[in-house]
């Protein structure tokens, strides 16, 4: 089985939640890494998402230690939108 992973750079202009996340983060911009495999026997390639994970400040550490969490890709697509739509 062949897997990917696709790296992006989100930012959120607002602290947010995440589901998955027990705490609040602090607007800034965040890891995104996307694991997906090729689904197997097609004429073409396709591939399927099997997880993502964010990278985020250890809470409570000093510095840059930083600790990675698996989250849902709705539950991401969720919080950027409701960072987007939030007011300053």
């Amino acid at each position: 089985m062949t897997i990917r992973s696709r790296h992006e750079s989100v930012t959120f202009k607002h602290p947010f939640h995440i589901r998955g996340i027990a705490r609040e983060l602090p607007a800034g911009r965040y890891e995104v890494v996307t694991d997906e495999e090729m689904i197997e026997g097609l004429s073409f390639a396709a591939w399927r998402r099997v997880a993502t994970m964010i990278t985020v400040p250890k809470e409570g550490a000093r510095g840059d230690i930083t600790e990675v969490h698996a989250i849902g890709s709705v539950d991401l697509a969720d919080a950027q939108r409701i960072d987007a739509t939030a007011h300053d």
